[in-house]
């Protein structure tokens, strides 16, 4: 059983076919989804409720930053009371884009956090072009769950994010021919930290590259990350979705934040 930790269930690309979108991830072993939500507050809600494999994130996107208003705490609060949200994002820093200004987007960020933390949410983070940033706010206000949603940096970033108790996701990204430093940094992620994803319908792995993404597409990625660590393919299933129930408390309790000692798991 795979488990997408990262996709855009709700986006329009999928409007006309989801149902058979989901149909074929189920036929190649991915059960459980989550569903990112960064349009509408509710966007990811509704596809989950729709849904039983489908579960969701409340959060508001770097590039929403700037409508963030007085009353989105509250609204964001009275979702986390929906029985498919397990988790709190993407948020983070987007500097590539800039749709937001830069300081609304630090604060909004660090808002986030601190209503992440007071629901008890895992945080899934957007960071591009603003790594530094990124982190030191999290050193700042940040000692619970998370994921570096997407990763695509360096060893030395990945080790960063491991540091501060973050689990990694890779993508299709992994399988890109220019992408050896995100496989490195794979190489380094231990096994009880690793995540995939498919980020659908964006950055669809080859051989589908530049197409839409969805989740059955996850495989290729699993297979070219099978392939990478030197493990079977059906292990690599099975690490990540116990990762994933572990860090969403999914089905299980959760223990104390893992911090990164150097050591996988032995597998």
């Amino acid at each position: 059983m795979f488990t997408d930790s990262h996709c855009h269930l709700d986006s329009e690309k999928f409007a006309a076919d989801l149902d058979a979108v989901l149909e074929r991830a189920a036929a190649v072993g991915v059960t459980r989804l989550l569903s990112i939500g960064t349009g509408e507050l509710d966007c990811a809600v509704r596809v989950a409720e729709r849904y039983p494999e489908v579960f969701a994130t409340i959060g508001v996107h770097p590039h929403d930053a700037a409508k963030f208003g007085p009353q989105t705490p509250a609204d964001l609060r009275s979702l986390a009371d929906n029985r498919k949200v397990i988790a709190f994002g993407e948020i983070g820093l987007d500097y590539h884009y800039d749709f937001a200004p830069r300081e609304v987007q630090r604060e909004v960020f660090t808002e986030q956090l601190k209503l992440a933390a007071g629901l008890n949410l895992p945080i899934t983070i957007h960071t591009r072009e603003a790594w530094d940033d990124t982190i030191a706010i999290l050193r700042a206000n940040w000692s619970g769950r998370g994921i570096m949603h997407c990763f695509t940096g360096d060893p030395v970033q990945a080790q960063q994010a491991l540091d501060l108790g973050f689990y990694l996701s890779y993508a299709g990204v992994t399988t890109f021919k220019t992408a050896e430093s995100v496989r490195q940094s794979l190489r380094i992620t231990p096994h009880n930290r690793l995540l995939i994803e498919t980020d659908a319908p964006y950055l669809a792995p080859i051989p589908w590259r530049g197409k839409r993404n969805e989740p059955s597409f996850m495989v290729e990625t699993a297979k070219r990350i099978a392939e990478i660590l030197a493990l079977p393919l059906d292990r690599v299933a099975q690490l990540t979705t116990e990762n994933f129930n572990r860090i969403t408390q999914v089905g299980q309790a959760v223990p104390p934040v893992l911090r990164y000692t150097g050591i996988s798991d032995g597998n």
